[in-house]
């Protein structure tokens, strides 16, 4: 793999929309992590950090949305 450049011809896939395909996917994994966060949280009746997680996992999904239309846009999808 390339140190310095575009690692593209390794992966077939260009680096920058590697990144989109990478950012989606760690959204996506925060918006689970975070459910469980949440869940802790409510176990143990503390409102305060479930709503901060609730709201953190809210903007993990934002996030994974707009990557996915980024996404759709750049290689001609319709974004679902």
């Amino acid at each position: 793999m390339a140190i310095d450049g575009e690692t593209g011809a390794l992966t077939g896939t260009t680096d920058k929309d590697y990144n989109i395909i990478w950012f989606v996917e760690q959204c996506l994994s925060n918006v689970l992590r975070l459910q469980t966060y949440i869940q802790d949280a409510q176990r143990e009746g503390d409102t305060e950090l479930a709503e901060f997680f609730t709201r953190a996992q809210a903007e993990s999904r934002k996030g994974a949305e707009r990557g996915k239309a980024l996404l759709a846009a750049r290689l001609g999808g319709s974004g679902s």
